[in-house]
């Protein structure tokens, strides 16, 4: 009898998800169009390329990953790397650097690794963001005048002023940039209840479009092949080859580590907009690699898990994957069947859209933020946000390490000794305040050899955050080499006083 009622159950269960999942996946595609085509601007790279890479994250990734609601595409984190590494090494190198990246997140995924990329400094990747988001913005700004971007943020920077003059055409491209812009915003701040689920980035796209046929004004379009194969280039043997060159060893590395950061940063964030199943980090982890294989296998845009295009996922309503699939279905039908329509999109809207998400990523508010956890947080936010701008995206994150590694360092190196007498003289305390670590053996060390003989020296360790084995033991040699003074030593700290006690002891027997 339960047997028969399964089925039934199932699609009743089925029947109830799948009009939601349906009608949010109709709102992430109205949100996933224009940006997959505007990143793959951003990036160097034709709009196709963003578009399949959509296609893949929704039908793929959709289905194996391991975060149910979020949704993966062509990222605008990645955006500025993937420029970079075009203009370096060609297009025709991004497969095989994709293919690798691909594979090293599916072994990190097959390990169970994906938690340890959550360990990452909050201020280290919103410094990355904020740095990605002023090059982005550096860069769209001249594509919104329809021009190229220049090689590097500062180059870009120090162009503006001529690129301001390069024309009437660059003004109409301009004007339809910033239009776009100020329809997203408007549309931010004052859209109407029943019509919030549209994309502010769809309608901006839309209104100029508009405008532009209108008018119509001479300026550039987006360019999409007749057939989606044309934007396939399939990863040729003898390129695979070139990973042999440390560079593009390198490179590999650094697009798995950022893309599996901001994938797994997003599912985190993703898991607080909702109360159904949490995410599976290492399924997740292992479902983007094999996506970024494939992207790499047809020469496609690399993939994240997107916050974006996720929080919409998750505002209109989803319950199950089957959101993010028919996502990539929808991309794939709207490509093949209506992309003369694509083509009449001026690429100024698209960089409009760019340059509004580029302001998004700075996010004042996570600043303030971490201001809430001292000054060292926001140093480090901006000195990589600024590292990124002036050198590169590695540079950048690098010195955030570094930074953050130093203020660890700084605060083991941290410890205030204070020896103080009592007032008979025959006993003292010897205050340690902060973590005793090896960096601070001399100190600690001239202190204890301060000690008057014949004194009864008690050490407390309930004011210590940490004492590693080097302090342990200088205390352990001093308790043995003072008793032929007279002196005594008394550890007070629970657990770890009866251990150095007893060793202390131990060796004074001996001894």
């Amino acid at each position: 009898m339960s047997a028969s009622h399964s089925v039934p159950s199932g699609f009743s269960q089925l029947r109830q998800v799948l009009p939601r999942d349906l009608l949010a996946s109709v709102v992430v595609f109205l949100v996933a169009l224009p940006l997959c085509m505007g990143i793959a601007i951003a990036s160097g790279m034709p709009p196709a390329k963003g578009l399949v890479t959509g296609i893949i994250g929704g039908l793929v990734v959709g289905f194996l990953a391991g975060s149910p609601l979020q949704v993966s595409g062509p990222a605008a984190g990645l955006a500025v790397l993937v420029f970079e590494l075009v203009r370096t090494h060609g297009m025709a190198m991004l497969g095989p650097i994709l293919l690798l990246a691909g594979a090293l997140q599916l072994l990190a995924g097959r390990l169970r690794l994906g938690c340890w990329f959550r360990v990452t400094s909050p201020a280290v990747v919103y410094g990355m963001l904020a740095g990605i988001g002023i090059l982005i913005v550096l860069s769209q700004v001249h594509v919104m005048l329809d021009l190229k971007p220049q090689a590097s943020g500062l180059d870009n920077l120090l162009a503006f002023p001529a690129a301001l003059l390069s024309g009437t055409s660059g003004f109409d491209a301009a004007l339809l940039g910033l239009g776009t812009m100020a329809c997203m915003a408007l549309w931010d701040r004052f859209k109407p209840g029943r019509l919030r689920m549209l994309p502010g980035a769809l309608i901006g796209v839309s209104l100029a479009t508009l405008v532009s046929i209108a008018l119509p004004l001479d300026v550039l379009r987006v360019s999409v092949p007749e057939n989606l194969g044309d934007a396939i280039d399939w990863v040729r043997p003898s390129d695979l080859a070139a990973l042999l060159d440390p560079t593009l060893l390198l490179a590999a590395v650094v697009v798995a580590f950022i893309a599996s950061a901001e994938t797994l940063l997003s599912a985190a964030a993703v898991d607080r907009m909702h109360s159904g199943p949490r995410s599976d980090m290492d399924r997740e982890l292992s479902a983007q690699g094999v996506g970024n294989m494939l992207c790499g296998l047809v020469g496609a845009l690399p993939m994240t898990g997107v916050i974006v295009r996720s929080s919409a996922n998750v505002q209109a309503g989803a319950r199950s994957r089957a959101s993010a699939i028919f996502h990539g279905l929808w991309l794939l039908g709207f490509v093949v069947l209506l992309g003369g329509l694509l083509r009449q999109i001026p690429i100024a809207s698209l960089a409009g859209v760019l340059v509004y998400t580029g302001i998004k990523l700075v996010d004042l508010k996570a600043l303030r933020s971490l201001g809430r956890y001292g000054r060292m947080p926001v140093l480090v936010h901006a000195a990589t946000a600024l590292a990124i701008v002036a050198t590169d995206l590695l540079t950048g994150v690098l010195l955030g390490f570094a930074l953050t590694v130093l203020k660890l360092v700084f605060k083991a190196a941290r410890l205030k000794i204070n020896l103080r007498y009592d007032d008979e003289g025959s006993g003292a305390e010897l205050r340690l305040v902060g973590a005793a670590t090896f960096l601070k053996v001399p100190a600690l060390s001239q202190a204890l050899q301060s000690v008057k003989p014949g004194t009864h020296l008690r050490v407390p360790l309930q004011h210590l955050s940490y004492i590693d084995h080097a302090c342990m033991e200088l205390l352990e040699d001093w308790g043995r080499s003072a008793a032929a003074s007279g002196c005594r030593l008394s550890i007070e700290g629970n657990g770890l006083r009866r251990r150095v006690e007893g060793r202390v002891r131990a060796l004074q027997s001996a001894g």
